[in-house]
């Protein structure tokens, strides 16, 4: 089998060697890699409750320390620090080629730093057990939903991947979740982009995980839309999940994030907590120069 890291897509923003290829894989590489290197076992939790990977593994913040990521040459992120906690909505803000994607793999444990070390509780990220990623729900910018199947397919065939008892269950609540239980059998080829991101959002919620990764979730939504992902990301907050959100969209950030870190030229240019005013916050930040800026 391959590496896990050899079988995933890279972020856009982090070519995979030196020559600036990238490795692209499909859906079934990313969720069979999930579920081959995390053990099956038997949960203690009865049939149609929370999925089996990663159960009995916990943590209530992340912590980055003056994590770098190189690739050859170019610098991705240089030198980040920063703590997310639990019942926390973290955004990572920035340009384009800012580090943004690259930091979220990372964090999904699908890109290892360069220098510096990345904490899951008291676990180090090097040291942890495969079943860490049964703890972590990643959405990038591909959503990773087959357009053949039915959005109720698609779930149970995620759920199951992750070891759900009641894979057919859990598609079903998360349908419910996401305002679609009338569109279950209905193919996602046919879905709009705002009802193809829903069902993505609980294609990585599927398996209850502790930390939930986003990049750029707001990405083609209407005002309906995206105002229904504020509503679910919300909810997750307060049910105690530890949430980092790369976005462009300030006027969304504003309403949602308890803390912002920005991001320019893969460096930590500021930090602020309950940010207000975003637009000119961030027009301020992304002109003036970096304290104690190392490469």
């Amino acid at each position: 089998m391959k590496n896990f890291y050899e079988m995933l897509s890279l972020p856009s923003d982090a070519p995979s060697d030196e020559s600036g290829r990238r490795n692209g894989s499909g859906a079934p590489d990313l969720a069979r890699a999930a579920a081959a290197d995390s053990p099956q076992y038997t949960p203690s939790t009865p049939p149609g409750s929370s999925a089996s990977l990663g159960a009995g593994l916990d943590f209530d913040h992340v912590s980055v320390d003056d994590v770098s990521r190189h690739f050859g040459r170019r610098r991705a992120v240089a030198r980040v620090s920063f703590v997310a906690a639990r019942g926390n909505i973290i955004g990572l803000l920035g340009p384009n080629g800012a580090g943004k994607s690259t930091l979220l793999a990372m964090l999904a444990t699908l890109l290892r730093p360069s220098a510096g070390s990345i904490r899951y509780g008291a676990m180090q990220a090097d040291d942890a057990p495969p079943a860490l990623r049964g703890r972590i729900g990643v959405l990038g910018h591909d959503l990773f939903l087959y357009p053949e199947l039915t959005a109720r397919e698609n779930l149970a065939f995620f759920a199951g991947l992750y070891g759900h008892r009641d894979a057919d269950g859990a598609a079903r609540a998360a349908l419910t979740r996401a305002g679609l239980a009338d569109r279950g059998d209905d193919l996602v080829a046919g879905f709009s982009r705002g009802m193809r991101q829903r069902v993505a959002l609980e294609r990585a919620l599927i398996h209850d995980p502790r930390l939930v990764l986003l990049d750029e979730p707001f990405t083609g939504l209407d005002d309906a839309s995206a105002s229904a992902l504020v509503a679910r990301l919300r909810e997750l907050r307060q049910g105690g999940a530890i949430l980092v959100v790369a976005t462009h969209d300030l006027e969304v950030a504003d309403r949602l994030l308890d803390h912002a870190l920005f991001l320019r030229e893969g460096r930590a240019a500021a930090s602020i907590a309950q940010p207000k005013h975003l637009r000119s916050t961030y027009q301020d930040v992304m002109t003036r120069p970096i304290d104690g800026a190392r490469a």
